[in-house]
């Protein structure tokens, strides 16, 4: 979702403020801005579609002034155009806004009786002109900032600027994200801590409801009630190096072959190689109390939350619900006190799951994160986090965050079935040597680029794709045909292998390629029957399974890809891999732009 940067400097901070917005391009926008204050006037410079275009305009039209605010935008109110792109301004005061607001409708048909006129179609210019009101009142620039904050209703993070006020910027959160950068007599303002890795290390987040005053000197910040409140400053390990595709073409690549290693990462903040089990920090809940979990999230989180949900129930054998956190809280699901909610999100920041976090919280429900984002608004939330190890994953659409998901999920199953006397010692051990192997075996997948390479050339030119699975292999194909359409635009759909015969199998024909994730399971001998069923109308399979599973079933396929021979339970997290690289390589051959897909942004801040 849209990206904000700000920053209080001592030289131009033109180009500071594009650098910076750069860093923010993985959050997915449609056009850009920039304003600066010089000599007490406010200046701008904007441009639809990529920072490549706005960096044309400020190359041509050069911004001065050493305060300043950046914004990508991605359109929720007024179509994608340089007229609606942030800043928004007058001649007193500019905004930069990631959210919605809901009441805008109201608050401008008020403005406007009262003689403001507008100019875009957007929601975000109640807020510039709200304050411009409320200084054309006599209100000094934080009163006005202060009284306009009381009137909108939504999600929002703001940076704002006023003529004449060289030395400050206003910064305020609802439900959006917002952090402060500290400097030496210079401060900046971000979305989050890598739009700030060229600017400051020490970083304090803004808490839900908080604004800020902000100077060279410091800022100030009050919450919701006025009050003033101090936010911790922490020095943050994110640099600009981790912003690189070092020697990869696009970010999802790098990402897609750095899977090895952040799945280790992951996988040792749990596991004890001493007498390999896999252990949990402190909890604040007794495992042993828990009646029923409730597993929420959206996208690809969601689909790590179906496959949790299998190994919870076969391995730890306690019930669980799942549900797409955007559905959840409008039921109004009643929920027994005491039960365990666990949030899945790689920003920590999705405004859906945040939502619902709150909804069970109120229903007396433990809650538990698995976030990838330190300091996220989910990770200060939660009761207990469990921290994946992913790093900063700057591509649209989730690849190593899933993985690594997967792997916080499987060791949190094996931990609780081991509390909870599910498994025995001997079936511990068996599970968590399974899991120690992933990265190993990962490796090998991604020695198969090529060969997937090569595959893509079937899907490229398809118009429909079908995924199918049975178990925990059904959401690897609800996730890889996600992938495909995300990337390629190509349309796709992921399937249950035995509803195939309730409907799906009436698309199936000779120009259908049908991706079939068969590890040689326990559920192998149903899923041969499925493919029988696609090959006998014509379709073009495409095999995916260990050797055994190609040796058994490989001659019906018009292509299979051995992968590793693997352990059951940790078959979903190494399946996950090839069909990744599959969309990848087939959105490389469609030319389509693979990092940032149209329409799509990494971080889903508002409903």
């Amino acid at each position: 979702m849209c990206g904000i940067i700000g920053t209080l400097g001592h030289a131009d901070v033109a180009q500071d403020l594009l650098e910076g917005l750069k860093r923010l391009e993985y959050r997915g926008y449609d056009s850009a801005g920039i304003a600066t204050l010089y000599n007490g006037s406010i200046e701008r410079r904007r441009a639809e579609g990529k920072l490549i275009n706005l960096g044309k305009v400020i190359e041509k039209e050069p911004l001065q002034g050493d305060i300043g605010i950046g914004h990508t935008r991605w359109a929720t109110h007024g179509v994608p155009s340089e007229r609606n792109a942030h800043p928004h301004a007058t001649d007193r005061v500019a905004v930069v806004h990631n959210g919605i607001i809901e009441n805008f409708r109201e608050l401008r048909r008020e403005l406007e009786s009262s003689g403001r006129i507008f100019g875009t179609d957007t929601d975000t210019e109640v807020i510039v002109q709200l304050i411009h009101h409320n200084l054309s009142q006599g209100l000094k620039p934080v009163d006005a900032t202060s009284a306009a904050l009381e009137r909108l209703e939504g999600a929002f993070a703001l940076a704002i600027l006023f003529a004449e006020e060289q030395e400050l910027m206003i910064g305020a959160r609802r439900g959006s994200p917002l952090c402060i950068g500290w400097g030496q007599k210079e401060m900046s303002l971000g979305s989050d801590a890598l739009a700030l890795a060229g600017l400051s290390n020490r970083i304090s987040y803004l808490e839900d409801g908080d604004w800020a005053v902000i100077t060279r000197d410091g800022a100030t910040v009050r919450n919701t009630h006025g009050e003033l409140v101090e936010r911790a400053i922490r020095t943050t390990a994110l640099s600009e190096k981790q912003m690189s595709k070092g020697n990869y073409p696009h970010f999802m690549a790098k990402e897609i072959h750095e899977q090895p290693t952040v799945i280790g990462q992951t996988l040792n903040t749990f596991f004890n190689p001493l007498d390999r089990s896999i252990s949990l920090p402190e909890l604040p809940f007794n495992l042993l109390e828990i009646e029923r979990i409730t597993l929420i999230a959206c996208g690809t989180s969601f689909y790590a939350a179906m496959i949790a949900k299998y190994w919870f129930e076969q391995i730890a054998r306690i019930s669980v619900d799942i549900d797409i956190a955007s559905e959840f809280r409008y039921r109004g699901t009643p929920m027994a006190k005491g039960g365990l909610a666990l949030f899945i999100s790689q920003s920590g920041e999705t405004a859906d799951t945040l939502a619902a976090l709150r909804f069970c919280r109120k229903q007396g429900q433990h809650i538990a994160g698995i976030v990838n984002v330190s300091e996220s608004t989910i990770d200060r939330e939660a009761d207990i986090v469990f921290n994946t190890h992913a790093g900063p994953e700057i591509g649209v659409a989730s690849t190593k965050a899933f993985t690594c998901q997967l792997v916080t999920l499987a060791c949190i199953v094996i931990a609780t079935a081991r509390v909870r006397g599910a498994i025995s010692r001997e079936q511990e051990q068996e599970l968590s040597s399974a899991i120690t192997e992933v990265p190993a075996r990962a490796a090998e997948i991604l020695n198969h680029d090529d060969s997937l390479r090569q595959l893509s050339n079937v899907l490229a030119g398809a118009r429909d794709v079908l995924f199918i699975g049975r178990g925990a292999s059904y959401p690897i194909a609800l996730e890889g045909a996600l992938k495909l359409k995300e990337i390629s635009y190509i349309h796709a759909e992921g399937f249950a292998a035995g509803e195939l015969k309730h409907g799906p199998i009436a698309l199936i024909d000779q120009s259908v390629p049908v991706i079939v994730i068969a590890p040689s399971d326990a559920l192998f001998e149903k899923t041969a029957s499925n493919v029988s069923e696609v090959v006998a109308r014509g379709a073009q399979v495409i095999f995916l399974s260990d050797s055994k599973g190609i040796a058994a079933l490989g001659d019906q396929a018009k292509e299979s890809i051995e992968l590793p021979t693997v352990h059951s339970f940790v078959a979903p997290i190494l399946y996950a891999l090839p069909v990744q690289i599959l969309a990848y390589h087939t959105a490389v051959l469609k030319g389509t732009d693979i990092d940032q897909p149209r329409n799509l942004a990494k971080s889903v801040t508002v409903e």
